[in-house]
């Protein structure tokens, strides 16, 4: 069975203006590296539809929804700045909108059996989305909305989230922090942006701080002895996925040293979890990663993992 590959041309109109690293040429490169990689042979497209207002609702307070909603410019070449490097073009709250439509989408893709994984090729990303507060380049939580339709609309019990982007998810942590139907694991580089994710007591929350220069070695170690033994005892029925990749040594956003064969590390480990309790159910989406060729290799090699090569 082939994987579910979740975009929307509409996901290219949400700009930030000049010199912002967040461009809509990041999905370009995924495109063209499956291309290229004999990848795009192997997934099955889908449009990501419009999260509806109770969708978004389902994490995001309703004065903050409403604000988001009012706040997008009606005429192009304008920006509304929400936060001090997050704003909002006329495109925006349409790709904000199919952004988290698309994890919806995966959801009831993979539940329904029509495919075990699919990854969602969108952007704005969505883990830097507090409940009530817009930052770090995100607008609603794509992930988080995610895994509220999984329990609310499919009656799942056991959902863990997994964020190995750089950057903490500080704002799915907001979310889903205390929800014991949900097991949230994000690792980061420490200390770096946003600068939370060290004094965390939520039982249901595993974070891991890690330094700069972080090299695969010590990643997948600290993650074997933290993460995995974690996960296996929860028994998730879904894994959903916040997969960034600006920890790669070639992306200046930060400063790990991770690899390709890293990201497939780390992914080949939460397939098995998933074979293993979840009848191999994933739902990734892009969150971080700005330098373009690491990147469209990245997510290639994350891909061909997930699918089960």
């Amino acid at each position: 069975m082939n994987l579910a590959y979740i975009s929307h041309q509409e996901c290219q109109n949400h700009r930030m203006g000049a010199h912002h690293v967040e461009v809509p040429e990041r999905l370009h490169a995924i495109g063209d590296r499956l291309i290229a990689s004999g990848m795009e042979m192997l997934v099955t497209h889908y449009d990501a539809p419009l999260a509806s207002r109770e969708q978004l609702l389902s994490v995001h307070d309703s004065g903050y929804v409403e604000m988001i909603f009012n706040a997008a410019p009606e005429v192009d070449d304008v920006l509304t700045w929400v936060d001090g490097d997050t704003a909002m073009s006329q495109g925006t709250l349409a790709a904000a909108r199919r952004a988290a439509g698309a994890v919806i989408l995966g959801v009831d893709l993979v539940m329904s059996d029509q495919h075990h994984a699919a990854f969602c090729a969108v952007r704005p990303p969505g883990h830097h989305a507090e409940r009530n507060r817009a930052m770090g380049f995100c607008f609603f939580n794509n992930i988080a909305i995610g895994a509220f339709h999984a329990l609310n609309a499919h009656g799942l019990e056991r959902v863990a989230i997994i964020d190995f982007d750089v950057h903490h998810g500080n704002g799915t942590e907001d979310i889903v922090a205390g929800d014991e139907r949900i097991l949230f694991c994000s690792c980061f580089q420490h200390p770096f942006y946003p600068g939370s994710g060290v004094d965390s007591n939520a039982p249901n929350v595993l974070n891991l701080p890690l330094p700069a220069r972080t090299d695969g070695a010590a990643f997948s170690a600290a993650i074997e002895q933290q993460w995995l033994p974690r996960l296996d005892a929860f028994a998730p029925q879904l894994i959903l996925i916040s997969a960034g990749f600006d920890g790669h040594a070639e992306d200046d956003m930060a400063h790990f040293m991770l690899r390709e064969a890293d990201y497939a590390w780390i992914t080949r480990e939460l397939h098995k979890l998933a074979v293993q309790h979840a009848n191999e159910r994933i739902v990734s989406c892009l969150e971080g990663g700005y330098c373009l060729s690491a990147l469209g290799r990245c997510v290639s090699t994350h891909i061909n993992e997930l699918i089960g090569h």
